[in-house]
């Protein structure tokens, strides 16, 4: 039976344009999806914009425009963004979508029916901003004077009736769920911010508000809309078909990984887990919580102006080079510095040397002195055997790192390969060979083709086109490019197209 394999990015808010933080997150889901189709599973990947919410309704005022016109056009941005960064979602939710409406009153009556929803009054204070609740406690109060939560959004005091979800009444099961399941929330430091915040015991939360419409009605409640967290998270089992259980994409759930911003951890780790108790559906395997990015040192943000949009990026360092250094840059989970000249010296050092120079060499010398076909192997030498040995073990090295999310790591084992192939060329001179031993030099280059092939292979999910034109030119057929063929070499004599560079390097004019 074909394993399968849940994955979803965060449902993006909509109150601005989508930028670099949404990317990095977008490619590091995109990334998982790639790998596990590749080796064999049955993937499903969604991603898409969450839309209601008060602060959705005043920013949409503030432009004077009709919240769903507003929702469309910055929904329509958030698509463009995955398409300009290549990502193979299977689907795209909005949360003004009918089947999602439906969805969100049948999950509200489940957890109704579990008695674990009442009516009352909210008094308290509210983050439009974070369409959060803070206690007194989590507060911040600044020199100014104005209170704050946490992240830094202004809060003010709210009172109006609310219906209330009992997450009271499901801090003992939530706390069960960490202790059996310690992967469950990922990593280790926001894992302890969630059994922190469980521990130190959970209040009922308001999940309706009465002074704004930009939302679900609350079913046989019409004054209610439905708090926007109660919305946005059932974005991911409308996507399967919910609540239609014998839905065919209900085979998909529960997801296999949640992939947040680490600020929405809780609404994820606490929130999610404890309504899908309520109403009896199995939770999510597991929550990773990726960092912020910096913009050359500086956090980003909209008053800064300083928000990097995807664009005019992979118009200045390409596609695929900007995918590889979002994941290259640091381990996934910490937070970030995106520098200009940390990403270009990635691109001339890594790809374009590293990567893009083996290639070159290799497949310029078989055109020139071997024919341009792929080289017939003779008996090997203790070198073939040990770069061989790197190649054949990587397979499973990366997927161990990649079930860890350890994107960065996974990229330098694959990198571990790419170092030893350039010093096996260096160190066998096929160019001296060419004079001296013509087998040998044969043997060597088949080597290097096949070290090309499994790096080629098992790179494709961080760059897909890059990858692609170097299997090209590998005259590797497109049905042998799953990691079930990574044993399967290349075919001997077969024709190899006049090779091309992969990465240019960047050459920044003199100042």
């Amino acid at each position: 039976m074909t394993r399968k394999f849940y994955i979803t990015t965060p449902i993006y808010y909509v109150n601005g344009a989508p930028h670099i933080g949404h990317a990095y997150t977008s490619v590091a889901a995109d990334v998982l999806a790639r790998f596990k189709r590749l080796d064999g599973f049955d993937v499903h990947f969604l991603t898409g914009t969450d839309e209601h919410g008060q602060k959705v309704e005043a920013t949409a005022r503030a432009n004077n425009i009709a919240p769903q016109e507003f929702t469309d056009r910055i929904a329509g941005e958030f698509r463009a963004m995955a398409q300009a960064m290549n990502i193979s979602n299977d689907d795209f939710i909005r949360t003004t979508e009918p089947r999602h409406i439906r969805s969100c009153q049948a999950i509200w009556q489940a957890i109704e029916r579990a008695g674990a929803i009442e009516l009352g009054h909210y008094e308290g204070w509210y983050a439009v901003r974070d369409e959060a609740f803070y206690d007194e406690s989590e507060l911040v109060t600044g020199a100014d004077g104005i209170k704050r939560s946490p992240f830094g959004a202004p809060v003010e005091w709210v009172r109006e009736p609310s219906y209330f979800f009992k997450l009271s009444m499901f801090q003992d099961r939530l706390l069960k769920l960490y202790e059996d399941n310690p992967e469950f929330i990922q990593p280790a430091s926001s894992r302890n911010e969630v059994l922190s915040f469980v521990r130190s015991g959970l209040r009922d939360i308001s999940i309706s508000r009465t002074s704004f419409k930009w939302g679900i009605p609350v079913p046989g409640a019409p004054d209610h809309v439905m708090y926007v967290w109660i919305d946005a998270l059932t974005n991911y089992l409308t996507a399967c078909g919910y609540p239609d259980m014998d839905a065919p994409l209900m085979k998909y759930w529960p997801a296999d990984l949640h992939l947040v911003g680490k600020e929405i951890t809780r609404f994820h780790a606490v929130y999610w887990p404890a309504m899908l108790m309520a109403a009896g559906l199995p939770v999510p395997r597991r929550i990773f919580a990726n960092g912020w990015w910096t913009i050359e040192g500086e956090k980003m943000s909209k008053s800064l102006n300083n928000a990097l949009a995807v664009e005019p990026l992979i118009a200045e360092f390409g596609l695929d080079q900007l995918r590889f250094c979002l994941l290259r840059e640091m381990p996934f989970g910490n937070d970030g510095n995106f520098s200009r000249r940390s990403v270009i010296t990635r691109i001339n050092v890594e790809l374009a040397n590293d990567l893009g120079n083996l290639a070159q060499r290799t497949l310029s010398f078989i055109a020139k002195n071997a024919g341009g076909v792929v080289p017939e192997a003779g008996p090997a030498a203790e070198a073939d055997h040990a770069l061989r040995a790197i190649a054949d073990g990587l397979p499973d090295r990366m997927r161990d790192a990649m079930d860890r999310l350890a994107y960065q790591e996974a990229i330098e084992e694959v990198w571990k390969l790419v170092r030893a192939a350039n010093a096996y060329i260096d160190h066998q001179a096929p160019w001296a060979l060419r004079k001296t031993d013509p087998q040998r030099m044969l043997t060597v280059l088949r080597t290097l083709c096949e070290a090309l092939r499994v790096v080629g292979i098992l790179l494709q999910p961080f760059m897909p086109e890059a990858m692609a034109k170097l299997l090209d030119q590998l005259a590797l057929p497109a049905d042998r490019r799953g990691f079930a063929s990574l044993a399967t070499p290349l075919d001997a004599g077969a024709v190899l197209p006049p090779p091309s560079g992969l990465f240019p390097r960047i050459v920044e004019p003199a100042s």
